[in-house]
């Protein structure tokens, strides 16, 4: 079973490495919509995987480094792509929540990033 808590965090950033001209170079603004998935089994006797409120603790911190804040001025940030944010937000909430699934980060209404993990070297 696999189940989902979602965030929306006000931020601004700028793209460093696009073409010359590139309109994400410039700076701006989004609602980022995030989306944090947990797998696991169901508990019989509690009748759910985690508790929303252990997601929303876990994020918490992660939500007072990004939240009305400049991302490329966030360490692990610089290259704030949607790509790039997502990676970030799995490594800052896996240790937190070792049976996160996925990670989604949605920067307009028909855009966005899906992060399943990845083999930590």
């Amino acid at each position: 079973m696999e189940i989902f808590k979602e965030f929306v965090i006000e931020a601004a950033h700028r793209l460093p490495n696009v073409p010359e001209g590139h309109k994400c170079g410039r700076l701006h603004g989004h609602s980022f919509h995030i989306q944090v998935h947990i797998r696991g089994p169901l508990d019989q006797h509690l009748g759910w995987i985690i508790d929303f409120a252990d997601i929303k603790g876990a994020f918490k911190p992660v939500e007072e480094q990004i939240d009305h804040h400049y991302l490329n001025e966030v360490e692990g940030l610089e290259n704030p792509t949607s790509e790039n944010i997502a990676r970030w937000l799995w490594r800052s909430l896996h240790p937190a929540l070792p049976t996160l699934s996925k990670i989604v980060v949605q920067e307009t209404c028909t855009t966005g990033c899906i992060y399943t993990g990845e083999l930590e070297q």
